[in-house]
């Protein structure tokens, strides 16, 4: 650092090269770059919508998961294995901060970014549960602030990445009994909260698929959440959906995924996407078809993986696309890249949020961020505890004070902002989440500018 400038390290030098020189993407080759990054959003959609969703429910069914606890756990797994990929890059190949920055850097737009799309972009009112986000937000606002405390001087010992895998255990251990402990709290605190008796009485009552089963009874009961089968309501919407069709044998295999569909936009979407579509067919088995319904688990790593492939490709094409614009790099990282990296998340959530499974799609976004600060303990443990014994690993940590105060106020925010809506997920609360994650952004820009607060930083070489 000079005179009090940090100095931080271009995006692009985590990345390959360019297809083409500075010049080239200058003269017109940055139209490819741009038609790659759509191409690789339709694909991501994809992936998530025809096998990673399909997975997740046959995990959750055969594991008798509820919503929260699927979406908090697999869901967030997979739709954050870019991160857990770019955490064991930036400590074993690049050496540089690129997961640290990557992970805490896109942590606001996880929160508020993805909750205003499913808000926006869902046409169904999905209701939420009081116990999930809470419990889901106080487990994020503890492994934030271990992380934050573990990097504050600039070193990360063995034990201080244990102990952000055991928080991690901590919470795998509470979804494990969550039933149980739900329970617990429900009875000690439902007296001096009401949002805890009123959630429950709304979840009891909501009927997420337009409620045409009234006659034989609710789809969701006081018990559902203890239930196996928590796409229940969704089985019996596909049922339905099935004998419309006429066709009496639930049990009919799905429909191949070259089966070319009825409306002409969809028909041209589908031509352009057929590479990726005979790409994912060959590589990944469809556990929605008879033949491979018992390969699941299978279906759920191989599609996470093309998902990792899929987002770094993404990545690297936006970096280089912001590069040649002279988007600066500050900007690129709290809003390309940090968008880039999370588009598996906002995909799979706002696709969840449309079916009305609001709970599962609150828990993936806020589950994603404590997964994601698990992804960060993964690397950092094997290489202090096995690798590199010696001594503790070097991080940069500055804009700590600012990155801490604006993840616990977006904690806070999404909760007390859930909870002022009356505990569900509509365009009014996305609307509201899209502009308090605007104003984090341009304070977060003017700070990484140097233009508020006293962190200026430069690019290294510059």
């Amino acid at each position: 650092s000079d005179n009090g400038t940090s100095c931080v390290p271009s995006s692009s030098s985590e990345f390959p090269e360019g297809f083409f020189t500075p010049q080239e993407r200058k003269d017109g080759g940055i139209v490819i770059y741009f038609l790659i990054i759509l191409y690789m959003f339709l694909a991501v959609s994809i992936v998530c919508d025809d096998y990673f969703l399909p997975s997740l429910e046959m995990i959750s069914e055969s594991l008798g998961l509820s919503q929260d606890v699927a979406g908090a756990t697999f869901m967030a797994a997979g739709s954050s294995a870019p991160e857990l990929v770019t955490a064991f890059l930036g400590v074993f190949v690049t050496k540089g901060d690129i997961g640290v920055s990557t992970i805490l850097g896109s942590a606001v737009y996880n929160l508020l970014g993805i909750c205003a799309a499913c808000g926006l972009f869902s046409s169904v009112v999905s209701r939420l549960s009081c116990w999930p986000l809470f419990r889901d937000c106080l487990a994020y606002t503890v492994s934030v602030v271990a992380v934050l405390a573990m990097i504050s001087d600039n070193r990360i010992y063995w034990y201080e990445s244990a102990s952000l895998l055991f928080i991690y255990g901590c919470y795998i251990l509470v979804l494990c009994f969550d039933i149980k402990v739900n329970q617990y709290i429900m009875k000690k605190f439902s007296p001096c909260c009401t949002c805890f008796a009123k959630a429950m009485e709304e979840n009891t009552e909501q009927q997420p698929l337009v409620g045409w089963r009234e006659e034989s009874g609710p789809l969701i009961h006081p018990q559902s959440r203890k239930d196996s089968g928590i796409f229940q309501d969704e089985l019996d919407y596909s049922q339905l959906s099935t004998s419309l069709h006429g066709l009496d044998e639930i049990s009919k295999d799905h429909p191949s995924v070259f089966t070319m569909p009825e409306a002409d936009m969809k028909r041209i979407l589908w031509v352009l996407s057929l590479p990726i579509i005979t790409l994912l067919y060959l590589t990944i088995p469809d556990c929605r078809r008879q033949f491979w319904r018992n390969w699941f688990m299978v279906t759920f790593l191989f599609s996470a993986a093309w998902i990792s492939a899929m987002t770094y490709v993404l990545v690297w094409m936006v970096t280089i696309a912001g590069e040649t614009l002279g988007v600066p790099e500050s900007i690129m990282g709290l809003t390309l890249l940090a968008a880039g990296t999370s588009v598996p998340d906002t995909v799979a959530s706002v696709l969840v949020a449309q079916k009305g499974n609001g709970d599962m799609a609150m828990s993936n976004i806020v589950g994603s961020n404590v997964f994601d600060m698990l992804c960060l303990g993964i690397p950092w443990f094997i290489k202090t505890a096995f690798i590199n014994t010696s001594g503790p690993i070097e991080v940069n940590s500055s804009g700590l004070t600012y990155t801490a105060i604006s993840l616990i106020c977006s904690v806070v925010f999404i909760f007390l902002a859930v909870h002022l809506n009356g505990w569900k997920i509509d365009k009014k609360l996305g609307a509201i989440c899209l502009v308090l994650y605007l104003v984090f952004t341009v304070v977060s820009i003017l700070y990484e500018l140097g233009i508020i607060g006293n962190n200026p930083t430069r690019l290294c070489g510059n």
